[in-house]
């Protein structure tokens, strides 16, 4: 069967000593009915865990098996991974208490590392936050390799970072070797590269769910930093309109994808170009048609909908005035 269909997925939701329930308002559905959640993941191809198809003639099918039967309609000129899995994860955090200081490997180092470790570019829109809370992205000026190998996995490493406060709308690029932690009252919607490589350098002193201490990853994470980059600094979107009704903000555009903001507030019409593309729904409600078919598919917030490279042209619009999205482009 062609895939001439957007695709929407089940949530899949995972429980993490950090979460909350942030999210429960954001993505209607999403939650079990209780426990801390700290993560969903919305577009996901991996061995432990692959997006469902949530609705349409592809109902019940598994984003791996997709991959496996359809990945020519699917990708187009997409690159698949290594792996030849679907190149991204598209996932929504809520940062009920501060996640652990961290660093993901870019290429390079994930090869010298070995173990199954992955390259992890990726970033972050923010949803919401508290007043008050902050990123940690980096480290301050004038602070030397040797201190931070000797400051890890204490409290010291904290007041090494650089740290801002953030509000709704605010975009990161985090790139591979780039220390980092999402602190306390803040959700997010996160593209990244479909990894799960995370090497821990400090986790404030608490216990995992099952009440024992957590890992870090020292050694792999003092191997993993980017000692020369400068730091990623959070930005508000500067949004321009495209001659008519929309607008769209540039906010990162990189090796393995690109990510664009839009405020669409009338008929945006797309193409697919050969590739796939994700759409995101981060606020309001809209519709999505295709040319010369009567199918309309609704969207609204904490959605995240899939177009696979053979669907070509297609139209958004907004029913309530207020659809607010984030377009991904993955990299041919």
């Amino acid at each position: 069967m062609s895939l001439n269909v957007p695709l929407r997925f089940n949530h899949l939701a995972f429980e993490k000593v950090w979460g909350g329930r942030a999210l429960e308002s954001f993505a209607e559905g999403a939650l079990p009915a209780s426990g801390l959640v700290g993560e969903i993941w919305e577009l996901v191809d991996r061995d432990g865990a692959s997006s469902k198809v949530a609705s349409g003639p592809f109902e019940g099918r598994k984003l791996r098996g997709l991959m496996l039967s359809e990945s020519d309609d699917l990708l187009g000129r997409t690159k698949a991974n290594k792996g030849d899995y679907f190149p991204l994860l598209i996932k929504y955090l809520d940062a009920a208490q501060n996640l652990s200081v961290q660093v993901h490997p870019d290429e390079r180092a994930a090869q010298s590392l070995g173990g199954g470790a992955e390259s992890k570019t990726e970033c972050w829109y923010i949803l919401s936050a508290e007043p008050g809370a902050r990123l940690y992205l980096g480290f301050k000026p004038g602070i030397e390799r040797p201190s931070i190998a000797t400051k890890c996995a204490s409290a010291d490493i904290v007041e090494m970072l650089e740290s801002y406060e953030v509000k709704a709308g605010d975009f990161v690029f985090v790139p591979p070797g780039t220390v980092h932690a999402i602190g306390a009252g803040i959700t997010l919607v996160e593209v990244q590269e479909n990894s799960d490589t995370t090497y821990r350098m400090y986790d404030w002193g608490r216990t995992g769910l099952d009440g024992e201490a957590r890992e870090c990853h020292i050694d792999e994470a003092l191997k993993s930093i980017d000692y020369a980059s400068a730091a990623p600094i959070p930005v508000q979107p500067e949004f321009t309109s495209d001659g008519g009704v929309n607008e769209h903000a540039p906010l990162v555009d990189c090796d393995v994808f690109t990510v664009d903001a839009l405020h669409v507030n009338g008929p945006l019409e797309g193409e697919t170009c050969g590739r796939a593309w994700i759409y995101i729904v981060t606020d309001g409600k809209g519709e999505l048609t295709l040319p010369g078919r009567d199918e309309t598919w609704a969207l609204r917030r904490g959605e995240t909908w899939l177009l696979p490279a053979s669907l070509g042209s297609y139209r958004l619009d907004s029913v309530d005035g207020q659809l607010k999205m984030l377009r991904v482009e993955t990299k041919a």
